[in-house]
């Protein structure tokens, strides 16, 4: 389980197919201190450490997570959320977050605002996710306040330390990030629905 609050920046080192799977180097202040077989989100995917070196550390995604994240769109060099998980005697700063990204979005609008930013997300609302004005949403693993929500898009109000400490900074127009929808919010939808 994790909260949504970024704990660093990685930078991706290395990018290998094997077959349906992509093998991920990513080196970070955080890398030489995760074990194998350790739990740690990239951009809010759940993924498993498996090699370290160098000060970095590789993790795999297989095809599924391939079609269900921008994981896939990773190129050499580009930043990355990072995330360990949450030790279960700390607070809990953000929201509760899986690491299992529901769906992809994309980034259909940016205004730098006088100190902050905006950005608006559209998703597809056929796969039955929402959100709510207020709520949480994990957007590229941070856990992140819903403004403006409607049935197919949401915007977020970003505060400096977020844009500086996070990927966001590059986010553009026309990207795709992950979302993870509230897990209390999934629950109550699919309990509506009986």
């Amino acid at each position: 389980m994790f909260t949504g609050i970024i704990e660093t920046l990685g930078h991706v080192t290395d990018l290998k197919q094997d077959q349906g799977n992509l093998h991920i180097t990513v080196s970070s202040t955080i890398s030489h201190e995760l074990k194998i077989d350790q739990s740690v989100a990239h951009n809010g995917v759940c993924l498993t450490v498996v090699a370290i070196a160098d000060g970095g550390h590789t993790v795999t995604a297989i095809e599924e997570t391939l079609n269900k994240t921008n994981i896939g769109h990773f190129k050499m060099g580009d930043l990355v959320n990072l995330e360990r998980c949450m030790q279960m005697n700390a607070r809990l700063d953000g929201h509760i977050v899986q690491g299992h990204v529901d769906q992809t979005a994309e980034c259909v609008g940016f205004k730098e605002l006088d100190g902050s930013w905006e950005y608006t997300f559209a998703y597809d609302a056929a796969k039955g996710n929402v959100t709510v004005e207020k709520g949480s949403i994990c957007v590229n693993g941070i856990s992140l306040t819903v403004v403006n929500s409607r049935d197919n898009s949401f915007s977020v109000a970003i505060i400096p330390y977020t844009f500086e400490h996070t990927n966001l900074q590059n986010v553009c127009v026309g990207d795709t990030v992950n979302l993870e929808f509230d897990i209390i919010g999934k629950y109550v939808a699919r309990l509506m629905q009986r």
